[in-house]
């Protein structure tokens, strides 16, 4: 019986994660992380890694449904996936040896950028992407990669947050094809960065592996719910809960 409860446990927190990832369409990664860091007292380095065992296998499973259905050119989707795998393992060999401090005020002030950018688009009910698409420039799709894969190194997860705003206003693709090509980003650069981590001994496969499972369980509730629910007050109310935990993260006792 005692076995058997932090399995449970495990399971019922990547249920519930899976869950606000979908009603909130944001990675689970970015609520996964601090809540293994303050609430398991995990260090950062093994947070990162421990929630992308949770990430992974839920991004290659979206990226090959939403290949299915917005089928893309495998000369863009190599391009950009390629050059972000090359540059998260370049990357999370830095991080995986970096003082788990620096890496978690690092992660807090992600965090808090990302939340000043939800609450501005919350604000301005800006599109996300022009009506008409430009032709896409193939010879650039690395540059984006790259910076994605900066993101999914270092912290282990904003790939594609970090890549969207580039597809949709730098290159003028409409929403589909950023999603698209997000994707096509963020799901080998995850099973890149889970190996480095995985490498450098930084996953608790324990408690991974049952929170991903729950989290594969609930994400479609998530997601079906939030059509449902106004998007606006979803936004502001979601910018809240990421500052709060950001400095929550910065204060709280490290060790």
């Amino acid at each position: 019986m005692l076995a058997i409860l932090p399995l449970l446990t495990a399971l019922l927190i990547g249920a519930s994660l899976g869950f606000m990832g979908g009603v909130f369409g944001i990675g689970g990664g970015i609520i996964a992380v601090p809540l293994l860091v303050l609430g398991f007292g995990l260090d950062q380095p093994i947070a990162q890694g421990t929630a992308l065992v949770l990430m992974a296998p839920n991004l290659l499973v979206g990226w090959w449904r939403y290949h299915q259905r917005h089928p893309m050119k495998w000369q863009a989707m190599s391009a950009i996936a390629l050059s972000a795998s090359l540059t998260t393992w370049l990357v999370a060999q830095v991080a995986t040896r970096m003082d788990p401090l620096v890496l978690r005020v690092i992660f807090s002030v992600f965090m808090v950028v990302l939340a000043l950018r939800l609450w501005h688009t919350a604000q301005h009910h800006q599109a996300d992407a022009p009506p008409v698409e430009r032709p896409l420039n193939l010879r650039v799709l690395p540059l984006v990669g790259m910076v994605g894969g900066c993101s999914m190194g270092l912290l282990g997860i904003g790939g594609g947050l970090m890549a969207g705003p580039l597809l949709s206003g730098w290159l003028g693709q409409r929403q589909t094809t950023a999603q698209g090509l997000s994707l096509a980003l963020v799901a080998p650069s995850s099973v890149v960065a889970l190996a480095t981590y995985a490498g450098a001994h930084h996953v608790d496969w324990a408690l991974g592996l049952p929170m991903a499972v729950g989290g594969v369980l609930t994400v479609s509730a998530g997601v079906a719910l939030a059509h449902r629910l106004p998007e606006r007050p979803m936004r502001l109310s979601f910018v809240a809960i990421l500052m709060a935990t950001a400095l929550w993260l910065v204060a709280a006792p490290h060790g």
